[in-house]
């Protein structure tokens, strides 16, 4: 009698079946911390958005749903109203409440926070009642629910109890109690986090909503992409999120594995250093290269992008003229072609820019594949033109505080939007650096007044075409200006056991809710 009474507690306790589902998933980049608020990298979304739920979510479908908000409304021009979802708890018990958003609001505002962005011009928000907040802007705003879906709610009491008010300051390698330990209401809890090595998340038995049969996921960092592959094969591994572009053929004829693809959100980029007037890591004879329009026309006309998609990427990606892919809302066909290779006008753009030598100066890079092989390509195709480069991969969490710090002059990246919209890539990596949430992520302090007006004037535009065309107007002055070289839409290619079902999502994220093993 006992032992039924016990089988029938643990099924209850298990989703869909009675027995435990350990999902072990490899990535090649650890999430860096545990801070939700410290830190903008995708890497870390793929883990803390387990943990830490948002007011505005996606569904499997990757179409808005509703998560900690049931509802939102804009009830003033400059005020959007969010009605809560009750009976909701944090991981340690407290119940979910009005406070926990508009201190979470504060917090992502604070100085130290590099999440700012999911605000686009908000001031602050306020408590209406125990489950309903309203959230201020500066400005009329009517992509902030969009931009919301990152936003990740922490306890008020919780972080007051252990003295993390404030996120951590990343860039500068801070740790807090923040850095190492959550509490939120997200279906996953943290039991484990080792740096560089593996994080652990339990399933949360007093979860709101609905999940997978996933009783623990274990997020493993295997750097090595041959590694990942033979521990695909041999069963040790369930999934892995990054396989080398070079092996996904032959993972797709492998028995017991799938390959599963889908168009991705984000780009891949090149960047340069507008804000010194001399070079400051390399040798252009005193002066700044990548100030002159000539240099920079130069520098796209000698990377063949053709290459680098058919013989990097094998194909697993795309490119056009702009920083955002075609998935991206604000994509137009004017952005379809990209510039020709010509290597013989480069060098007469180089000359007529007056460095008929060239010049030396120093890449920097994420040291994962295939950012790595991209930024190699990219180093020898600037070779040939005369432009000496020296490639300098380094691991992504080393990368980020660099540029983010604004100690790089040419530099490979990508950005993932995850509002889908173009406005959500516009805003923090191409207006100039203004006010909090505005160009935080415009590492090279890229600045030109009519990109701004274009996209000021879309941000407060409540008609959704006249919108649009702001925004693709400002997307055709960055073109034009060759503020960034796009290089890569890389497609998302999931690699899995055939016993894992998962909805592939184009912010390149696995949602463990979505996720079941047979």
């Amino acid at each position: 009698m006992h032992r039924l009474i016990l089988s029938l507690v643990l099924a209850l306790a298990l989703p869909h079946e009675g027995f435990a589902k350990v999902f072990r998933y490899a990535s090649q980049i650890d999430p860096g911390t545990m801070d939700p608020h410290g830190i903008a990298s995708l890497y870390n979304t793929r883990v803390v958005s387990q943990i830490y739920e948002v007011l505005v979510g996606r569904d499997e479908e990757f179409r808005v749903d509703p998560r900690l908000a049931l509802s939102w409304s804009l009830v003033e021009p400059k005020v959007w109203r969010f009605k809560l979802r009750p009976g909701v708890k944090f991981h340690d018990g407290t119940p979910f409440t009005a406070d926990d958003v508009v201190f979470s609001v504060e917090r992502a505002l604070a100085p130290t926070s590099q999440q700012k962005q999911t605000l686009p011009n908000v001031t602050g928000a306020r408590k209406v009642d125990a489950l309903t907040v309203d959230i201020l802007t500066s400005q009329p705003t009517p992509t902030l629910p969009l931009a919301l879906t990152n936003l990740r709610i922490m306890s008020k009491a919780w972080c007051v109890l252990h003295h993390v008010e404030k996120p951590l300051n990343f860039n500068a390698k801070e740790e807090t109690f923040a850095t190492r330990n959550t509490n939120g209401t997200g279906p996953y809890m943290l039991k484990q986090w080792d740096a560089d090595v593996k994080t652990v998340l339990v399933a949360n038995p007093s979860y709101w909503g609905k999940r997978g049969n996933v009783t623990e996921a274990q997020f493993l960092v295997v750097g090595s992409g041959a590694t990942r592959l033979s521990g695909l094969v041999s069963g040790e591994l369930d999934f892995v999120v990054d396989a080398g572009v070079q092996d996904v053929e032959r993972l797709s004829r492998t028995p017991g594995i799938k390959i599963e693809q889908g168009e991705g959100l984000g780009a891949q980029y090149l960047s340069f250093d507008f804000a010194h007037a001399t070079l400051q890591h390399g040798d252009a004879g005193g002066t700044n290269p990548f100030r002159n329009l000539k240099v920079r026309q130069a520098m796209r006309m000698a990377i063949d992008l053709g290459a680098i998609q058919s013989k990097v990427m094998r194909n697993l990606s795309t490119i056009g003229r702009a920083i955002y892919s075609p998935k991206v809302d604000g994509w137009d066909a004017r952005f379809a072609i990209p510039t020709p290779y010509d290597p013989e006008r480069a060098r007469a753009l180089l000359k007529e820019a007056g460095y008929p030598n060239g010049f030396s100066v120093a890449l920097d890079c994420s040291s994962q594949a295939p950012a790595d092989a991209v930024g190699q390509a990219v180093a020898s195709m600037l070779a040939r033109v005369g432009i000496r480069v020296a490639y300098q991969p380094v691991p992504f969490n080393v990368l980020l505080p660099k540029v983010t710090g604004h100690e790089s002059s040419l530099y490979v990246i990508g950005w993932t939007p995850f509002t889908g919209d173009a406005e959500g890539v516009l805003v923090p990596i191409a207006h100039s650096p203004s006010a909090p949430g505005t160009g935080d992520f415009n590492f090279g302090g890229y600045s030109n007044a009519n990109v701004d007006s274009l996209i000021d004037r879309a941000r407060v535009e409540l008609d959704p075409a006249k919108r649009r065309a702001l925004l693709v107007d400002a997307m055709a002055a960055l073109d034009a200006d060759v503020a960034f070289i796009p290089l890569v839409y890389r497609r998302v290619v999931w690699a899995m056991r055939k016993n894992v079902h998962t909805p592939i999502l184009p912010n390149d994220v696995v949602d463990l809710r979505f996720v079941d093993i047979d």
